[in-house]
């Protein structure tokens, strides 16, 4: 499937005073998903596999070494243990993490990593987490990760903007950071713990999406507070919303707090009820996450085995 690039739009601020969101139904509707009977047996087993070629595999820890980075990208290479590959018959099927998520400093040695796979490799930028840095230096800062070979670059937006309600700044930021980010890809971080309510949501979701935003995304993972499935709903009925109006599709990534397989299998449920197959597709979505790539390899060992193994056994990096 080939995803036609959103160019960004005028910033249409009628779009914006006409967003209305109604917390009690959306609250009501995220909490319908978890309750509703699970797929089982060999659709689970194809509903996870599925989950890991979306997932952007991620470690922006301030201990992130060469060896850690070089072994997550392995891991991103052959994301499920060998053994059970043969059991599960998915040889023919060459599995792969959609991308490999890092900071700058570690781009020379990730690219070199995953050097001739089509895994993705993505930045975060611009002052990532707080983009409390100067402007110039964050366009800086897209430019050179663009430079070291990043295809992908993970912007965060000033919050303030949005607590001002100055949508103006914050699209003439969003719109600046994508003119930098080239050909590469951008996905706008909300940081959505951080900017209140679901309404705040929904308008800076729009804002960006209008700036030139290939997908917008929750969270940085170090807020106290990530990704949920309410802060999800507003942001991909806002992604609906935008199709509708200009006929161009705009990717979600949720991230921070997705570690089980359980709650994969829930957001991809909810991203094929809300926007349909198109959005199962890494193109248009991912998870931001490290440990659910674990989770999920344990589960299909217990699909293969009958039994749980101990999560040590299935290490990423």
């Amino acid at each position: 499937m080939t995803i036609e690039r959103n160019p960004g739009f005028d910033l249409n601020l009628d779009w914006l005073e006409s967003i209305q969101v109604n917390k009690s139904a959306i609250e009501r509707r995220a909490a319908s998903l978890g309750t509703r009977r699970s797929v089982k047996k060999q659709h689970q087993t194809a509903w996870l596999l599925k989950a890991i070629t979306l997932i952007d595999l991620t470690t922006l820890a301030g201990d992130d070494t060469e060896l850690r980075v070089k072994r997550l990208c392995a891991k991103a290479k052959n994301p499920i243990r060998h053994d059970l590959v043969a059991a599960l018959g998915i040889e023919d099927m060459h599995l792969t993490t959609g991308a490999v998520c890092v900071y700058h400093d570690m781009l020379s040695t990730a690219a070199k990593a995953l050097e001739g796979t089509d895994i993705h490799l993505a930045a975060v930028s611009t002052g990532f987490p707080a983009g409390l840095t100067p402007l110039h230096l964050k366009l800086e800062e897209i430019k050179e990760s663009v430079k070291a070979g990043a295809d992908e670059i993970d912007i965060v937006i000033t919050r303030k903007h949005v607590f001002a309600e100055n949508w103006q700044a914050l699209y003439d930021e969003v719109k600046a950071y994508r003119q930098a980010c080239g050909e590469a890809h951008m996905k706008t971080i909300l940081a959505t713990g951080e900017i209140s309510t679901l309404r705040n949501v929904a308008k800076a979701s729009m804002v960006c999406m209008l700036a030139g935003a290939d997908f917008i995304k929750t969270s940085t993972g170090k807020e106290s507070v990530n990704a949920t499935l309410p802060v999800s709903l507003a942001m991909i009925r806002q992604i609906r919303e935008f199709y509708v109006r200009t006929g161009y599709k705009v990717g979600y990534k949720p991230a921070g707090g997705i570690s089980k397989a359980k709650d994969a299998l829930v957001y991809l449920s909810m991203m094929k009820e809300e926007l349909g197959d198109d959005w199962l597709q890494a193109d248009l979505f991912r998870f931001g996450a490290s440990s659910l790539l674990g989770d999920i390899e344990r589960q299909l060992e217990h699909q293969v085995s009958g039994h749980y193994s101990a999560a040590h056994r299935h290490a990423i990096a």
